[in-house]
This record gives C-alpha cells, structure tokens and sequence, in this order.
C-alpha cells in the first residue's frame, strides 16, 4: 500500500475508531459457539446499558453471529475481534462489522484493516510494537495482554515516553481491576469477557448478563 494512501486511510480510520472507544467503560469480548444466542445477548447487554460488543473469531458460530446483531440489533455497535488474517478482515466487512480487533499487526493484517475503512483496535504490548502503530496514525490500540505484559503499572510507565496514544486494555483484567485502568488518562475503556459468562449463555440467563452490564456500565 502507498504510505500516502495508507495515510490517508489511517486518518478516516481515526476520526471513527473514538466512537468506538467512548461507547461503554468496557467492551465485553464474547465467544460465542452458538449464533442463535448471539441476538439476546446483544440485547441483554443494551438493556444492561452497554451499546458495544467484541464477537471473536474463535468458532465457527462467529460470522453468522456478528451478521445476526449487525442486521438484528442496529442499536449496538458490533465489532470483530481475534482478526488475524486479510481474508478475516475481507469476511468481517461483508458480514456488517461496525469495528476491527487484533491480537497484533502484521504488515498483511495492518494493511488489509486499515484498508476496509472500518475503526481498528491494533493489538500491541511493546513500546516498539506502539510506535510503528502511531506511524500508521494509530493514536488508539488494544494493549494485549494487558496482565501478562505488565498490566496497570506497565501503561502508567509507558505514558511516559508516549503520552499522545490511547488504549484500550484487554486480557486478564476483571471486575476489580478495570477502576485501575479506567484510571489511568490514556486509558479510554478496558476489553473484558466478565460481562459475558459462558455458563450465562449456554443457560440463556439473559437477566445475569444485564445485570452484569449494569454494574459494568457504571463503572465510570
């Protein structure tokens, strides 16, 4: 991709991926294994008061799943996470993805991201791998994982050296740790999997998952 191009793409995907990180103090990560689940979770989530979601490509039930709340569900932002490869990000778009999530940025998965316009939470936990995501013009990404690879402390240092990049931390943060990083100025939100528990879902506990949503969208 020309970097003119790619500039230009990047600063489109800017000005839209703020929407996304200002929805709700946290973005439930969701596996879903069965798409028919995936409409009343949507809905118990936004009743709960949480507008946003992060269905991962970890099962097959995926696609279908993120096709069924973006048709099904207009009022809540779904987005794409576990992308990992350029046909994933080609087989998100058409399914109605409102937003993009890596667990890294390979040239090929940056590029192809970047390319279909759509807001993009770019995985990186070094301070090199947050540097080539601002050359790209990425000024928000996902710090993954966000425990294993220094948690709360590690971002406090960062800010640092890099005071002008948001993030959005995912991976082993809970209900008691994500005040600490909503705490932090460069923290915009926090990536969690409380919210969606997967007993709650194979039992269609939908008044648990909204009652979690509650507690989570009042986090801030």
């Amino acid at each position: 991709m020309d970097e003119r191009v790619d500039e230009r793409v990047s600063e489109r995907v800017v000005e839209r991926v703020d929407g996304v990180l200002g929805v709700s103090p946290v973005i439930p990560v969701v596996v879903i294994e069965d798409s028919a689940d995936a409409v009343p979770l949507a809905q118990a989530l936004l009743r709960g008061g949480v507008g946003i979601i992060e269905i991962t490509l970890r099962t097959p039930a995926a696609l279908a799943a993120i096709e069924m709340v973006a048709d099904q569900v207009p009022e809540m932002l779904v987005g794409a996470g576990t992308v990992i490869t350029p046909s994933q990000v080609e087989a998100v778009t058409a399914a109605g993805a409102g937003f993009i999530v890596t667990p890294g940025a390979p040239d090929g998965v940056l590029r192809a991201a970047l390319g279909s316009g759509l807001p993009l939470l770019a995985g990186a936990s070094t301070i090199t791998e947050m540097m080539r995501l601002a050359e790209h013009g990425l000024g928000a990404m996902k710090f993954f994982p966000a425990e294993a690879s220094g948690g709360r402390d590690y971002l406090a240092a960062v800010a640092g050296p890099l005071p002008h990049l948001r993030f959005c931390p995912t991976g082993g943060i809970t209900p008691a740790t994500a005040p600490s990083y909503l705490a932090l100025p460069s923290v915009a939100c926090v990536g969690g999997s409380w919210l969606t528990p997967r007993s709650a879902i194979t039992e269609g506990a939908w008044h648990e998952i909204e009652a979690l949503a509650r507690d989570t969208a009042a986090l801030r």
